[in-house]
């Protein structure tokens, strides 16, 4: 009987096997993952879950019946896959064979190697680091939080929340400032001092203080900051690793076609969500990563299309493939939305509102619109959203 292989059980790997069964594949169907558990939401393992406790009962994807009959193999992460011999092998020792794969492993944080004690230090990629961070903010902790991007401001406002002191160490002049450009940025950076964050911009840590656990850090300028408890989210890398030497395109995750198949091997590949590196054709024809919260779905289910068709003998999806990049960040009671990818533009304006208060400001790339983000304006988005459908 035909089998596919879905590595990495998120919602990129629910998603694409959902797609597979509604799109008429009856074969057999196994998903890996690295974690023991189900596919489950991890956005709120920097916000609601963090402040609250981390259940990840509570956090799972709703799974529709046609997955019923899925094999799960979750806590045994892949290591390596021969596309020759069409086989998956985890760390087990386990080697899976494939009619067709489906690549769903995700990012995780970058680990800058930092010399000094480990104990103390976190990385925020999942539930088990999200329980174990918990448990070390409490009310008068020393919070430092090495970067500056959506993760690490939110967990800044989840910790002032919970009576934390939060210091953000970045290179960067301003918190998120790729995303939202230099005058939002510095507005928000001013949101989050408010509440009595503390901003070392333009800074690194060079080394962590301590015998036994964290006790400091010493910036590169030679500033020392005092702290109980580290957060490192400074950016992230694709999973990859167990596809190397493989022939597929890896230079900065898995690079993929329109329709989601995996470019160098004729054997039926797919890749989804967060590792897959494709053309956003609203915007240009360079193919890239973007870690926004819908795209999972979106390149699941275009995936599963892809994989179901191939595995018949039929020809592949031919319709455009235009999904719109999306995000939102909650950071105390103020909400933060976006569409398209703000990242690309030359110009921000501010369209209406101050970036002190409620806001919406567009992104332009060569005059022409490329994304918009609103600060607490979540009905004016709307028709924005369509004006970059249209292009």
């Amino acid at each position: 009987m035909t089998g596919v292989v879905i590595v990495g059980a998120g919602l990129g790997g629910l998603r694409a096997a959902e797609s597979l069964r509604s799109h008429g594949f009856t074969g057999a169907i196994t998903i890996v993952g690295d974690e023991p558990h189900l596919p489950y939401n991890r956005p709120p393992l920097s916000k609601e879950a963090l402040k609250g406790g981390v259940d990840v009962s509570g956090l799972e994807f709703r799974r529709k019946a046609v997955v019923d009959d899925v094999t799960w193999r979750l806590g045994s992460p892949a290591v390596g896959c021969d596309l020759d011999a069409q086989t998956v092998t985890l760390s087990d020792g386990a080697a899976v064979h494939f009619d067709g794969l489906v690549i769903a492993t995700g990012i995780r944080p970058r680990d800058l190697s930092i010399p000094g004690p480990r104990a103390g230090r976190f990385f925020l990629r999942d539930a088990a680091d999200a329980a174990a961070f918990r448990e070390r903010l409490t009310p008068g902790a020393r919070l430092l939080i090495l970067g500056a991007g959506f993760i690490g401001c939110e967990v800044a406002a989840t910790a002032r929340g919970l009576g934390c002191e939060v210091d953000v160490v970045t290179m960067d002049a301003a918190p998120m400032l790729r995303p939202l450009g230099a005058e939002l940025g510095a507005a928000m950076r001013r949101r989050h001092e408010a509440h009595g964050v503390r901003f070392h911009t333009g800074r690194t840590v060079a080394e962590f203080l301590g015998e036994t656990g964290v006790t400091g850090a010493r910036l590169d300028d030679g500033t020392t900051l005092d702290c109980d408890v580290v957060l490192e989210a400074v950016g992230s890398v694709p999973n990859t690793e167990w596809l190397v030497g493989s022939g597929l395109d890896l230079a900065d995750g898995v690079l993929v076609d329109d329709t989601m198949r995996a470019s160098g091997t004729a054997v039926p590949v797919v890749a989804v969500g967060d590792v897959a590196r494709y053309a956003h054709t609203l915007f240009d024809a360079s193919p890239r990563r973007v870690e926004h919260w819908n795209l999972p779905t979106e390149t699941g289910k275009r995936a599963g299309a892809t994989l179901a068709s191939l595995l018949a003998g039929e020809p592949v999806p031919t319709t455009a493939f235009t999904p719109m990049p999306s995000f939102w960040s909650d950071q105390y009671d103020h909400k933060l939305q976006s569409f398209g990818l703000p990242g690309l533009a030359d110009e921000v304006v501010i369209a209406s509102g101050e970036p002190d208060g409620s806001c919406v400001a567009e992104y332009r790339r060569g005059g022409t619109l490329v994304g918009v983000i609103g600060i607490d304006a979540t009905s004016a988005l709307v028709p924005y959203r369509a004006a970059l459908m249209a292009g």
